[in-house]
């Protein structure tokens, strides 16, 4: 009827256990189907709990509130690389809901460029209402110069969809520059010169723990080491080092700082050579005048300071083989600006000698002294017998004066009794 065939079976009943038989079916065969059909409704009524139960996680009013749930804020350390350096990315996921947790399992960030060296967040955990919580990654980067644009993202338990955040990550290689902005025309051994360093940050972020050094074969630098701390992206500091030379050489101009935690170093040497200074102090002496009376003889004469700096403490003095004699063993002219003059007087005994070196010494601005050496010739002294011999010219002066006053009288009165 209605084009179903229906199967006939001989059923029967076993006197010893009280089964059903089926001669059709083995016994074997009948128990095999029997666990079979009861597997596959298991396996139902499994699907049927975990799909009801992910039902229950991704409830409309559980979406809506994972959807309150936001990046409330980004930081990057350093905020710009250098290829190949590390850093950290940390994110500020925030809860905006008022009275719901919310739970997550998964968190992480990076791509190919922006690598990610530490783990992930595999752990479960809760957001509670209106709270924040932090999530920090270590990452590092090969990649050449230019931006790029890694994801974080933070799975939800409650919701369907992750959330997602695009973090732009800058690579740039540019260094600090070390400019010299004021050298000596030429450095003198033993003597303080000041050169200034021009630190400039050209990067697009700041920089931090910025140390300028000074340092060469020879060379004492004072000071050798400067901290400047942070240096902003667009600025630029000067700092100003005394140098003093021992010998010609090198000095080797550095600074170290970091970009986040990874520490780099720019460098700048400045040659060292010796010569005469131009601008320097020149003390000369000049219209010398040499008297001898018995052993002892007397030199007089200028200072004139023909250098563009003033000359401290300048002092004349004879040297061997003349022995210095009273009154005026060392002659202290003073202080000589540029284009000034002072006058001085030194007394010696010289033992037959013909020539003598007279010593004129002085110190700079700061404090080094220097000295030059001008030889007098005695042959050209003036003894105390041959200045008494020569003729005074008082008498002749006051000769001319009188005629001067007697001619101007005459016509002083002439003048008169014409009128």
């Amino acid at each position: 009827m209605f084009g179903i065939r229906q199967c006939k079976h001989n059923v029967q009943v076993t006197e010893q256990t009280g089964r059903i038989y089926d001669p059709v079916v083995p016994a074997s065969e009948n128990t095999g189907l029997w666990s079979g059909i009861l597997l596959v409704l298991g396996i139902f009524l499994a699907a049927c709990i975990l799909t009801g139960s992910a039902s229950a996680y991704s409830s409309p009013e559980s979406t809506a509130a994972a959807g309150k749930v936001y990046v409330s804020s980004v930081s990057i350390d350093p905020e710009v690389f250098f290829t190949g350096e590390t850093g950290t990315a940390t994110f500020y996921v925030s809860n905006g809901n008022a009275n719901q947790s919310i739970s997550i399992n998964h968190a992480t960030f990076g791509d190919k460029d922006i690598r990610l060296t530490s783990g992930t967040y595999d752990t479960s955990a809760n957001i509670g209402p209106l709270q924040t919580r932090t999530f920090v990654f270590s990452i590092a980067t090969d990649a050449n110069e230019g931006t790029y644009y890694p994801s974080f993202s933070l799975s939800l338990r409650d919701a369907s969809d992750n959330l997602y955040y695009i973090m732009p990550v800058k690579v740039e290689n540019t260094p600090l520059v070390l400019t010299i902005v004021d050298e000596p025309d030429t450095f003198t051994q033993d003597k303080k010169d000041s050169i200034t360093v021009q630190i400039a940050n050209p990067r697009e972020n700041d920089v931090k723990n910025v140390i300028l050094e000074v340092s060469g074969d020879g060379i004492t630098a004072n000071p050798s080491k400067i901290y400047l701390g942070n240096l902003a992206s667009g600025t630029a500091v000067n700092r100003t080092v005394s140098i003093t030379p021992g010998k010609e050489s090198l000095v080797n101009i550095s600074v170290n700082y970091d970009n986040g935690d990874n520490p780099h170093i720019s460098t700048v040497d400045l040659p060292v050579t010796f010569g005469e200074n131009k601008k320097q102090a020149d003390p000369k002496m000049n219209n010398i005048v040499i008297k001898q009376e018995g052993t002892v003889y007397h030199i007089t004469g200028d200072v004139t300071n023909a250098g563009l700096e003033t000359a401290n403490a300048v002092t004349i003095s004879s040297l061997s083989p003349a022995t210095a004699e009273d009154p005026y063993k060392n002659y202290v002219v003073g202080v000589l600006k540029p284009d000034d003059f002072g006058s001085f007087e030194v007394t010696f005994s010289a033992d037959g000698k013909t020539s003598v070196p007279l010593q004129l010494s002085y110190k700079d601005t700061d404090g080094n002294v220097i000295t030059s050496q001008q030889t007098v010739n005695l042959a050209t002294a003036i003894s105390s017998g041959q200045s008494a011999a020569q003729p005074s010219l008082l008498p002749l002066i006051a000769v001319i004066l009188v005629i001067a006053l007697a001619a101007g009288g005459y016509l002083y009165m002439k003048r008169k009794k014409n009128q």
